[in-house]
């Protein structure tokens, strides 16, 4: 269940939104009827925030195919300005 509360609702009744919250249920909070955050619990934050590996693992993995990348550097020193 996805619920939005408006703030002035939030706040007046922030207990009730951190026990649904707490109970896996997303809910947005919202100002002038424009989201702008979401109420999710500690363990669905902790999942979504998660890292899989290293960046620099993935960079080495054999099926990353060097044609995607495109690391050749410019050979272009700026522009010559009078000083």
């Amino acid at each position: 269940m996805h619920k939005e509360w408006q703030l002035q609702e939030a706040k007046s009744n922030f207990s009730q939104l951190i026990k649904q919250a707490a109970s896996g249920d997303a809910h947005t909070v919202t100002v002038h009827g424009k989201p702008v955050a979401v109420v999710v619990s500690a363990q669905e934050y902790a999942r979504l925030t998660r890292r899989e590996g290293k960046l620099s693992d993935a960079l080495l993995q054999p099926g990353l195919a060097a044609d995607d990348l495109d690391i050749s550097r410019s050979r272009d020193t700026g522009r010559a300005i009078a000083l």
